[in-house]
């Protein structure tokens, strides 16, 4: 199946650019959210994106006016009717998106796909929720999606080898590069990079380097264009350890073990930029 039509549910930062990236692809997309709040906020960024883009004369204008037509907004579930594929794209919070995706799947064809944009969610028991699991996917579209190319495809246990199929194709013709995952906690990407980030945090904490020789070293050693302790910051420090919790829960082995002094400033309230403090200090508004 050739994916023409797409629905995202959530005009947030994941969402909005999901929205702007098949849009430009050529795809005709209806973006929902709660309030027209939410969606003009969405679509306030998609503008911005796209005006960036024909600043750095990577887009024309005319590309630019092609793409905001190809987006319809709505406030209505039942506009998702008739859509080849709907994305879930709201925050990463499994009783949300369980109402969410229920929803979605009440409303739309059997033989529409539907996805859910998760980093961390089960697809295997979010598709248990779906009366036709075998169309159930996982993409994990990267921040921000008009610029990271990697989508990570999630198949669950139940998911069929058609949808997987049609959501490669999509993913390429978006301008995605997909690689396949099989479904675990934390997928192929933060499986890796949150135990690095936690190990930065160990070596932090046993004062084996101050924390800008530590990301000096990656960057410099590994060629890493933010360290990990800066990356941390980024993140969030809260989400960094929520993450090793998981995996600490679910796979039982001590490899896992979130870091003290991670948790510490947690505990502290140092939670990375967007307090003003984690590993560094930052500028608060």
């Amino acid at each position: 199946m050739k994916i023409q039509s797409v629905g995202v549910v959530g005009a947030g930062t994941m969402g909005n650019g999901i929205a702007q990236v098949c849009a430009l692809a050529g795809l005709n997309v209806t973006m929902v959210d709660i309030n027209d709040a939410a969606l003009e906020r969405g679509m306030a960024q998609i503008h911005k994106s796209l005006d960036r883009l024909v600043k750095k004369e990577t887009l024309s204008i005319q590309a630019k006016d092609l793409a905001l037509k190809q987006i319809k907004t709505s406030t209505s579930y039942s506009d998702l009717k008739g859509l080849q594929l709907v994305i879930e794209a709201a925050t990463e919070n499994q009783a949300i998106k369980e109402q969410i995706l229920k929803q979605i799947d009440a409303l739309v064809a059997p033989e529409t796909i539907i996805a859910t944009n998760t980093s961390s969610l089960s697809i295997t028991k979010l598709a248990a929720l779906d009366s036709h699991p075998e169309r159930f996917i996982g993409m994990h579209f990267f921040n921000p999606p008009p610029m990271m190319a990697l989508v990570e495809v999630i198949r669950g246990l139940q998911t069929s080898d058609a949808t997987h199929a049609a959501i490669i194709e999509m993913a390429k013709h978006i301008g995605k590069e997909p690689i396949t995952v099989k479904n675990s906690p934390g997928f192929v990407v933060n499986r890796i990079l949150l135990p690095m980030i936690n190990e930065a945090f160990f070596v932090l904490h046993e004062g084996l380097a101050s924390p800008e020789d530590i990301d000096a070293g990656m960057k410099l050693g590994c060629n890493q264009p933010i360290g990990p302790l800066a990356l941390a910051d980024l993140i969030g420090l809260d989400t960094c350890l929520a993450v090793m919790e998981v995996y600490f829960e679910n796979f039982s082995d001590s490899k896992y073990r979130p870091c003290p002094l991670l948790r510490e400033m947690v505990d502290a309230g140092y939670l990375g930029r967007k307090t003003g403090r984690g590993v560094f200090q930052y500028e608060t508004l």
